[in-house]
Order: structure tokens, then sequence, then C-alpha cells
């Protein structure tokens, strides 16, 4: 799973009151509205930035999707849906109305996940092994009412992070970025995943932030 993470590194030193821009495919940047300072500890239910449609445009979601068939108010959703399976979401009610046509990809500069026994967890911080920081994740956003929700997809972890937990984000690389947009039912986040890198990190709170958090143990 993906609990906490990291907003990718979007504002330059040059540009830090401008727009930016943000690059998932070779020659098609998308434009970036000026953002609040860089999040280093980004938690479920935040508004995040995901991309998608085409052409390809920015937009901002709430990280704990709510099925657009929901009737209650935001707070009675209870079901637990920022994370999905990529197994099996496309059978699942909560997922599989946006299965097909709600794909997006989630940016980010690398997430958390913890090891060991309850109570005495180690957070390790993953990030891009590789020259490119942005890692990106599969998705799916979910219009409810006006508001956009969105899902990460997850998948077993693969040999670089199984020894920290059993699942990872589904990472994609160029190719699979493509694919995935475009409905396949093949994309398992195999390409980039492999080039990753990982280190214990101190702990810390839900509301702590800042770069320190990603600074080596």
């Amino acid at each position: 799973m993906c609990g906490r993470f990291i907003e990718p590194e979007l504002i330059g030193t040059d540009q830090e009151h401008s727009e930016t821009k943000i690059d998932p495919f070779p020659n098609q940047p998308v434009i970036i509205p000026p953002r609040g300072p860089r999040r280093f500890n980004v938690a479920p239910t935040q508004n995040i930035l995901v991309l998608g449609k085409s052409p390809m445009v920015a937009m901002q979601a709430r990280w704990w999707l709510i099925p657009s068939w929901h009737k209650g108010d935001l707070k009675d959703w209870k079901a637990t849906t920022f994370n999905a399976r990529i197994e099996d979401a496309q059978n699942k009610p909560s997922f599989r109305a946006v299965w097909r046509h709600g794909r997006c990809l989630i940016p980010m500069g690398g997430y958390y996940e913890w090891s060991g026994e309850k109570g005495r967890k180690q957070p390790h911080v993953i990030m891009s092994g590789c020259n490119k920081p942005t890692l990106w994740a599969a998705g799916l956003a979910s219009l409810w009412h006006d508001l956009l929700t969105c899902t990460m997809m997850t998948r077993a972890a693969n040999p670089a992070i199984e020894s920290i937990h059993d699942r990872m984000p589904v990472i994609l690389d160029i190719q699979e970025r493509e694919a995935w947009l475009s409905g396949s039912d093949d994309v398992q986040g195999l390409g980039s995943a492999v080039r990753l890198r990982h280190y214990p990190v101190r702990k810390f709170g839900a509301r702590d932030e800042g770069p320190q958090l990603i600074e080596p143990l």
C-alpha cells in the first residue's frame, strides 16, 4: 500500500512565482499553476496533483476515491479507497465504473513505507534510482458531485522493495503511462519500478512536514 508520499519537485529556483512544467511524455509538457511550499508528508484525504484526459491536463483531486454513486455525505463514506489493488480493482464496486475511463497519473517525488513490528515501525523513504526524480503512479479518478477524487493503484512489491513491504504503488515508465491512460488491462508497473532506491529515515508524525523528513537516518 501507499499511505504517505512526497510531492514531486515542480518548482525550479528561477520559477518560484510563475507557472511550471512537468513532462510525463516526451515533448508533451503540462502547465502546472503556482502552488504553495512543497509537501513531504502528503496524506490521504488531502488534495493532490493528478494528470489525465487528452490532451493531458493537470487537475486537483482529493486523495481518497468516492464513487459517483455514493448517496450520503462525504463523511459517510467509510471504505478505505485511497489505494486500489490493480489485480482486482476492475471488479470492485468502488472502482469498476472508472476502471476504463477514469485513468490518471499521480506524480510523486517518492513515498514512504514502514517495516518492523507494530509499535516499533521503522519508516523508509523510497525514491527514484535514476536521473529522473519523478515517479509516475497509476491512478483512477472519480467525480463525486463537484468533487474530483482519486485512488493510487498498488501491486505486489518487486525485489527492490519486498524486504520493506509486500505492496507498492504501480509505478509506470513512459510506455506503461501511455498504455495505462489508453485503458490497457495489461499494465503491471514492471518498467521503472526496478530503478528505485530506499533508506531508513527518522520517525515522524502525521503533522510533521519539511525536507528533513527524507534525510537519511
